[in-house]
């Protein structure tokens, strides 16, 4: 499962600039700025490779109740097996497309979305709790769904849509971030900002959400998840430390942890050997099927 490694994103020099001169003119100004960029995702050109899912899948908009915003579905595949497809942060809801297509091919279709602010739905910010209540809504309008797959940020909100009551047989949750203030400290490094900066972007983000900061962490979620999940992470993975994995790992019930290496966070969603991998985990609980329905 070797390939070379993809950089992570980084941040305009503008971005950088700014952030370091509110930071000399006020910690909480600063702070402001942080959290609003923490929660404002990128944008990019649709990449030639999801092209054949935006134009091959029926599409729709969903509104998500309590968002306020309208999310956009793609819909793979006619049968009645389905298969959930969450994206990561600055992703799309084409961006599990090879994962998508071989679902199709054995039988399934597939579900999966563009998370409030991101590709074709509305709204300039988002967050986690958007992605948690944009498959909610997706599961009372679609479901049930056989499996649940997510990246990144879609991977933490998968696992905590099933703590707040998603069923689902399986969960596979790729490039998984972990600990909320772990995240929200690399991002802080990577704006050049201080502790003093970050202490006040917690307290925002803790007012916000009326929580505490790792509340939706996902290891935290984890321990209340209790179907079987396959974790993947990249050695590489040079936006997620895959210690994350292993951390995910030591607090789900029932777990198998599979380590790659040269695929970085984006370039092991289309890896043949990880996607073969996803399939024979998942047809392991159709040939536990077929073995009860035969005895």
């Amino acid at each position: 499962m070797s390939k070379n490694n993809n950089n992570a994103i980084k941040i305009p020099k503008p971005i950088l600039i700014t952030a370091k001169t509110l930071e000399v003119m006020s910690n909480k100004l600063a702070a402001k700025f942080a959290m609003k960029l923490f929660r404002t995702p990128m944008k990019f050109k649709l990449p030639k490779r999801e092209q054949k899912m935006d134009k091959e899948s029926k599409q729709e908009f969903l509104e998500i109740p309590g968002v306020n915003e309208k999310i956009r579905v793609y819909h793979l595949g006619n049968s009645n097996k389905k298969v959930l497809l969450v994206h990561g942060w600055s992703g799309r809801g084409t961006q599990l497309c090879s994962i998508a297509y071989k679902f199709v091919k054995k039988g399934y279709s597939t579900v999966s979305f563009d998370a409030p602010a991101h590709g074709k739905s509305t709204g300039k910010t988002s967050d986690m709790t958007e992605f948690i209540a944009s498959i909610q809504e997706l599961d009372k309008k679609y479901g049930p769904f056989e499996y649940a797959i997510g990246h990144s940020l879609g991977a933490m909100s998968v696992l905590n849509a099933i703590k707040r009551g998603l069923k689902v047989k399986k969960a596979i949750i790729i490039g998984s971030g972990d600990v909320i203030k772990d995240i929200m400290n690399d991002f802080i490094i990577k704006l050049g900002m201080n502790v003093a900066t970050e202490k006040e972007m917690i307290k925002l983000f803790e007012k916000k959400f009326n929580t505490t900061i790792n509340s939706y962490s996902a290891y935290i979620a984890a321990k209340e998840v209790n179907i079987p999940v396959l974790i993947i992470h990249d050695e590489d993975d040079n936006d997620v430390p895959v210690s994350a994995a292993h951390h995910l790992y030591k607090h789900l019930n029932n777990a198998e942890l599979v380590i790659t290496e040269g695929l970085g966070h984006r370039k092991i969603l289309g890896d043949k050997e990880v996607i073969k991998k996803i399939l024979q985990f998942t047809e392991d609980e159709e040939d536990n099927n077929d073995n009860a329905n035969s005895v």
